[in-house]
């Protein structure tokens, strides 16, 4: 039955309503926190992008140059493949750190505010 449900403890949160949602989207505070994340996120995927596909046309247009050797059996072609997995984890390590600095705080304030915490 509906009737039986336990009343509500301190540790449950108040569900917002799609109004309350409506009023935060179209608030200042939560537009710093989208500006904040684009800010961080837009430009580092543009670079990311960029930087692969120089490495795809450069091995498909410019096999001489990809395959010249730097030391040993290491050529050019291997380098900036390793380079690629190293900045894919450079900028997941780098957007940890803006998001733990910059953007959860942000964004456990608007969450505790609509839950009905502080």
């Amino acid at each position: 039955m509906a009737t039986d449900a336990p009343p509500p403890s301190k540790e449950q949160h108040k569900l917002p309503s799609p109004e309350e949602f409506t009023e935060v989207a179209q608030s200042a505070e939560f537009g710093e926190l989208r500006r904040s994340y684009r800010s961080f996120a837009f430009p580092l995927t543009v670079g990311f992008i960029a930087w692969y596909l120089l490495y795809v046309l450069l091995s498909n247009y410019a096999g001489d140059f990809m395959g010249t050797k730097l030391f040993g059996n290491i050529n050019v072609a291997l380098v900036f493949g390793i380079a690629q997995f190293l900045t894919t984890f450079l900028i997941a390590w780098w957007y940890s750190r803006h998001a733990a600095a910059k953007l959860d705080p942000k964004a456990e304030a608007i969450k505790s505010r609509m839950e009905g915490g502080a």
